[in-house]
């Protein structure tokens, strides 16, 4: 599966960005999809996750009420909505899919098998 994640840039606090991931090569509404993120000098992190049927979501606590997570399986694309950027934001953001099909959100890095390239955020102060 190749996935292109696209959206990044630089931001000012308090903004919002919406990153998406455009996904081919696999049956992707079979497949629940999952953010993560990874600052400089730090290890990649959680951030979203949500259903192959889109009904079920799960976030970090870092993230939760700011950032919402969806996807539209007709377009075979992922989303992640960005509001009240901070710059404890600020990462690469990798889009991945979730190694077996039909299963619950994951925050877990070992369940996902492919990873986009990243996409950059910036959020000044």
């Amino acid at each position: 599966v190749q996935l292109q994640a696209s959206g990044g840039g630089l931001e000012q606090a308090g903004g919002s960005l919406r990153l998406s991931c455009a996904a081919s090569g696999r049956t992707f509404s079979l497949y629940t999809m999952g953010w993560f993120r990874q600052a400089p000098g730090k290890e990649r992190e959680f951030v979203a996750s949500i259903s192959w049927g889109g009904s079920n979501t799960l976030y970090a606590d870092s993230v939760k009420g700011r950032f919402t997570i969806s996807r539209d399986n007709a377009k075979n694309t992922v989303y992640l909505q960005m509001n009240s950027l901070q710059p404890e934001d600020t990462a690469v953001y990798y889009c991945a899919v979730h190694r077996r099909k039909r299963v619950l959100p994951s925050s877990l890095e070992y369940d996902y098998d492919s990873w986009g390239q990243g996409t950059l955020v910036t959020v000044s102060s």
